[in-house]
């Protein structure tokens, strides 16, 4: 059985924002008395139907997500983009080399990866096991449309279009996952029929220059008729309740903490 935990499900900045007239944070249309609408930034844990704890991306919010959905370890890593929301925690690996005994392997694109080792070029540097006084990665790059192993899961990656670059999304079974989109070229769109469950970014409402919006996900559904639909990444636009209310049957809001279950 797959079992897929959303870590988080917030975009850019999360939910509430920082911000707001007392400095409390800025909550949108987010009623702030329900916990489902707090959200930290968007990341997911795939793991079981005989594999290991895969992480996609590695948000700043890292810590307190594995923290707070009892993770004890992770085998490797999987980054869908370099924006800032999906890899500014990387240096949270650190402790996870310590669990493991070993370096990350890290799965990226060619742009991907060079953005990292610019950023956190410490962590691309030869292994210091089995003391771990930084975090250790080692890049393992691929292609959108690539079907490669990863923790002993078979992936299938394909493009997405989030306007200022490309971002990967993938499937595992008949798991699939996308954020950070505005566009499906029709080449991915062909990896994403027969699914039981698709977690797919939808930031918004109304219209969005890089990211898709509610009526852009649900005409997206109708196409692909998934058994199941999670909507992630979204801004303070999105109220849990009222999704909860006003969504139609098979697709519904995620929130930090939610696990799915997939045979």
């Amino acid at each position: 059985m797959l079992k897929v935990t959303i870590l988080g499900c917030g975009g850019s900045g999360g939910v509430p924002q920082i911000g707001g007239e007392d400095g409390g944070g800025w909550w949108g249309a987010c009623d702030p008395t329900n916990p489902l609408n707090q959200r930290t930034r968007s990341s997911v844990l795939v793991e079981g139907g005989g594999g290991g704890r895969l992480l996609v991306d590695t948000g700043p919010d890292l810590r307190t997500q594995l923290l707070a959905c009892r993770v004890a370890a992770v085998d490797a890593v999987l980054f869908t983009h370099d924006h800032a929301d999906h890899v500014m925690g990387l240096d949270e690996v650190r402790i996870l080399n310590r669990i493991i005994g070993r370096p990350l392997e890290a799965f990226g694109t060619e742009r991907t990866l060079s953005i990292l080792k610019q950023r956190f070029d410490y962590a691309f540097l030869p292994s210091t096991a089995p003391v771990f006084y930084r975090p250790a990665v080692e890049p393992v790059r691929l292609r959108a449309g690539d079907a490669v192993a990863i923790a002993g899961h078979q992936v299938q990656t394909f493009l997405q279009d989030h306007a200022v670059m490309e971002t990967l999304g993938f499937r595992i079974g008949r798991f699939a996952y996308s954020t950070d989109l505005v566009r499906l070229p029709a080449e991915s769109l062909a990896y994403l029929h027969g699914l039981d469950t698709w977690v797919v970014g939808c930031f918004q409402r109304r219209p969005h220059k890089v990211h898709a919006n509610l009526d852009q996900v649900l005409e997206w559904v109708e196409m692909l008729r998934p058994r199941r639909t999670i909507l992630t990444h979204m801004s303070p636009d999105l109220d849990h309740g009222w999704m909860q209310a006003n969504l139609p049957p098979g697709v519904e809001a995620a929130h930090d903490g939610m696990v799915l279950t997939l045979d």
